[in-house]
């Protein structure tokens, strides 16, 4: 959106404001009646299809690449298959925009939540919501309840483990910048340094090469990996959510975007009509059962 046209709709704006307020204090309004006003002006804020996107009239979403199932299908986010791929065009419709204005953008993980301008609209890569993200960006409510779990190679010592105890002192691997890092340096504390990777496929290498004993990754991916890509290993457990509020992954907007609270409403919507519900049915309907790791 370019600077001089923004300034000109707020300089409009401004003094479109300043008329209707002198109107109304010549003669006083009921309380309902201002209330009607109000809401009107936050309506009109998120009209459909009309948002004040990067790029008028197209919603720009962004997401790492690879885009690996069971979130996204065939490395194509643009095909509305997988988890997030159906999330993310159930989001646009409920804003107003179509399957043909979304225009999608390859954006790398760790690069989605940095401090800085962002150049999409919003990004859906399994982020988990968090107060220290929260400095840096915006999120929207959370759309999918998320657990990490542990893989490990059928037949060793780490896929029989049945408590957090019996982690302690394997090998652990992880993502950078990831919840799965998180709970093996907060949760399981290993007396030996997790392994710390720039991508999952690097982590999953390691794990068939046998230079780390076990993973950890987000309980959807975990059934994905062991039934998909490395089909000797298995899931080991999940672990319990810490606190009393379940993990989550947001979308990330940029801080202070004008477009944060109407894709909150958007996924609050999907969320109450069921449609995040019948998502998950469809693409995550694997992710239930795993043994809790306590």
């Amino acid at each position: 959106m370019h600077p001089a046209p923004r300034a000109l709709r707020r300089a409009v704006a401004a003094t479109t404001i300043a008329l209707l307020a002198t109107a109304v204090g010549c003669a006083p309004q009921p309380e309902e009646k201002a209330s009607d006003t109000s809401s009107g002006s936050a309506a009109g804020a998120c009209a459909k299809g009309k948002l004040a996107t990067r790029t008028s009239g197209k919603l720009t979403i962004a997401t790492d690449e690879p885009a690996y199932e069971p979130w996204f299908k065939d490395d194509k986010p643009a095909n509305g298959k997988g988890f997030e791929s159906a999330v993310a065009y159930a989001v646009a419709r409920q804003l107003g925009y179509d399957k043909s204005a979304v225009v999608w953008q390859s954006v790398p993980f760790n690069k989605a939540f940095a401090p800085g301008e962002k150049t999409f609209d919003f990004d859906i890569n399994q982020v988990s919501i968090s107060a220290e993200r929260k400095k840096a960006v915006d999120f929207s409510s959370g759309y999918y309840d998320v657990r990490q779990a542990v893989i490990a190679l059928k037949g060793t010592r780490a896929a029989k483990a049945t408590s957090v105890a019996d982690l302690k002192g394997l090998k652990l691997g992880a993502q950078v910048g990831t919840t799965s890092l998180d709970y093996i340096d907060d949760v399981v504390k290993p007396t030996r340094d997790a392994a710390v990777y720039a991508k999952n496929d690097q982590a999953k290498s390691a794990l068939k090469n046998g230079q780390v004993d076990a993973v950890v990754v987000d309980l959807p991916t975990a059934f994905y990996i062991t039934a998909a890509e490395v089909t000797d290993a298995r899931i080991v457990g999940q672990f319990e959510n810490q606190g009393g509020t379940p993990e989550q992954f947001g979308l990330v907007l940029d801080k202070g975007s004008a477009l944060t609270s109407c894709v909150t409403d958007a996924v609050d919507t999907l969320r109450e009509n069921g449609t995040l519900a019948k998502l998950e049915q469809q693409w995550l309907s694997d992710a239930v059962d795993a043994p809790v790791l306590k």
